[in-house]
């Protein structure tokens, strides 16, 4: 059994201890001890997470801390807004590991047919003469010689190490409670994904990955310095430190760290003007890291702006000075994704984009300046995660079953499909926001704070905002719709007579996101009350941010709140009245050792 007090440092270094395991395991005993073996040490990590979350309840905090170093403390935190990170990112890690297995067999017996014939093919849509033979059969029938058999093995295990690490550095990044340890963690997310990439992508991948750690690299470094700024003259690393002295930051600082925060969460949420890595790593990049970089890596630019900008900085002229332009880039973003998507006949391509117009919701959120638009993008989060994973993995499976992801080349697939058209609806249903999924949810509470704050400021371009984000989600409607109809409907092909449908991990692990997503519509407190509970508390630290209330069960404003006024109850959709908690509560946990 693992000590209650090491829950979350067990299920974040298990990962990086044992990647070497799950290497050399692999190459030495095949795939199925690699994936298996990879599955559980998720599954595990995943499970240990969860634990003290559900301790939790609807308020309080879960934290192991210990001595570190003169930078502060080593500390793993679990609250409002970290429980519905951390559990997204290990359960779709976890998941991704068994629909990871087919594809990723397929694409690197596709590489070992490339290095055997000395050929640096772009893989586009001639994967569909590469694919077709050996789709649908099983692997001994792949697999024609001991070279073939060892090539697959070593790489398999390759990539099921990397993927740990992956896993682990997002994890560590949304627990952490120290700017230097954040930093750590936000760059370990960085390097494998990089080698993933450029060992396993498609077309110019070296290229792509190098453009992906270029950008990335940037933002971390603009980013860095804010940190660093903030510590230094905070007078500590630690968050509680640097929360608490964050009035004593001169106010010539405070325009310089707001900005560095801002562009390097920026480009790591691939907002607009600052997107340009995103469209051709998600189309280069296999399809499962696509998956995860996708649907829970980018997302966590939003966290590190509620974390460490919110909360940690939030106080006069700290966050509402800026807060209305950080909405108008979200808007930007919303509506340059979304009409960049339509242009697209690739389908990898238009859920890049697609993924860009989410970040822009996640933005728009975060600058809406109210408790119920902050709590949207946070559940947005989540929402996002499963949908575009869904259509990510709809994708992949095309790319199995076909060999093209070219839409053009397809068409009345719904037919031969079936299961995989009715988890990409729900996907989709997903990020349009539909009842009863789980988008409906996310953006029913953001856009409800969103104009609930515009009415009380009478502000116009807040107004004006609010009202090019809600007709964005027709432009989200429509190129979802024309997405489906184009690769579901129609007139099959001659060339794809005899496609058939996905392998069972595929499907099955399609059936749980889309299973998820339909649980979390129906009963979205399972995060939103530790969300919400989490972001009151941050209206009530601050001098600055006034949240707008609503009457329970009316929806209606009723009155701007200050330090020294009784709160009322916030009702929302599905969730009915949701008390005030504090932040830490008797389940924090404080443990104390030496590193």
């Amino acid at each position: 059994m693992v000590d209650s007090s090491y829950y979350l440092m067990v299920a974040t270094f298990m990962p990086l201890i044992l990647s070497p395991v799950v290497y050399f395991l692999g190459k030495r005993n095949g795939i199925n001890i690699t994936t298996w073996l990879t599955f559980g040490i998720l599954a595990i990590s995943t499970t240990l997470v969860i634990i003290p979350a559900v301790d939790l309840g609807s308020g309080g905090s879960y934290q192991e801390v210990f001595n570190w170093s003169q930078l502060g403390h080593f500390g793993l935190k679990l609250d409002g807004l970290s429980i519905p990170f951390a559990i997204t990112i290990y359960l779709l890690s976890t998941i991704v590991v068994i629909y990871s297995k087919p594809y990723m067999i397929r694409k690197i017996l596709l590489q070992y047919d490339q290095v055997k014939n000395s050929s640096e093919l772009e893989i586009n849509d001639a994967e569909s003469e590469l694919y077709s033979f050996k789709d649908g059969k099983p692997l001994s029938s792949l697999i024609s010689s001991t070279d073939q058999k060892s090539y697959l093995n070593s790489q398999m295990g390759l990539y099921y190490s990397l993927y740990l690490v992956f896993a682990m550095g997002m994890l560590g990044t949304v627990l952490a409670t120290n700017l230097f340890e954040f930093y750590v963690f936000f760059e370990l997310m960085l390097v494998p994904s990089f080698f993933l990439i450029a060992f396993f992508g498609y077309g110019k991948r070296k290229r792509t990955s190098l453009m992906f750690f270029f950008w990335a690299h940037v933002g971390a470094v603009i980013l860095l310095l804010g940190l660093m700024a903030m510590g230094f003259l905070a007078g500590g690393f630690d968050y509680d430190i640097v929360k608490a002295n964050a009035s004593q930051i001169p106010q010539a600082w405070i325009a310089v760290i707001v900005a560095a925060l801002v562009i390097g969460f920026g480009v790591k949420l691939a907002a607009f003007l600052v997107h340009v890595w995103l469209p051709d790593t998600y189309t280069d990049a296999p399809t499962p890291i696509t998956v995860l970089i996708s649907s829970i890596m980018t997302g966590i630019g939003a966290y590190g702006l509620i974390r460490i900008w919110i909360e940690l900085l939030s106080g006069p002229g700290n966050y509402t000075d800026y807060s209305v332009y950080v909405s108008i880039w979200g808007v930007a973003t919303m509506i340059y994704g979304g009409a960049m998507s339509l242009m697209q006949k690739d389908i990898k391509r238009v859920l890049a984009y697609s993924s860009i117009s989410s970040m822009g919701y996640l933005l728009f959120g975060i600058g809406s300046e109210s408790v119920l638009g902050i709590s949207g993008a946070i559940f947005m989060y989540v929402t996002h995660a499963l949908g575009k994973g869904l259509l990510f993995m709809m994708a992949g499976s095309i790319i199995l079953q076909t060999g093209t992801r070219n839409m053009d080349k397809l068409g009345g697939l719904g037919g031969k499909m079936p299961y995989t058209a009715v988890f990409a609806m729900i996907g989709g249903l997903t990020i349009i926001g539909v009842p009863i999924t789980s988008g409906f949810m996310s953006e029913w509470v953001l856009f409800n704070g969103a104009l609930q704050n515009a009415v009380v400021d009478w502000s116009t371009l807040k107004a004006v905002s609010f009202a090019l984000a809600i007709t964005t989600t027709i432009l989200t409607s429509a190129y979802i719709l024309w997405m489906y109809k184009r690769i579901f409907y129609g007139i099959t092909p001659e060339t794809l007579k005899n496609v058939r449908e996905s392998s069972k991990y595929v499907l099955v692990t399609m059936g749980i996101l889309a299973s998820l997503t339909l649980i979390l519509g129906l009963y979205p407190d399972l995060f939103y009350k530790p969300i919400i509970g989490y972001v009151e508390n941050l209206y009530d630290n601050s001098n600055e941010i006034i949240p707008v209330k609503i009457k329970p069960g009316i929806g209606q404003v009723d009155e701007k709140l200050t330090n020294n006024t009784q709160p009322s109850n916030v009702a929302f959709p599905g969730g009915g009245e949701l008390q005030r908690t504090q932040l830490m509560s008797e389940n924090q946990v404080g443990h104390s050792n030496t590193i």
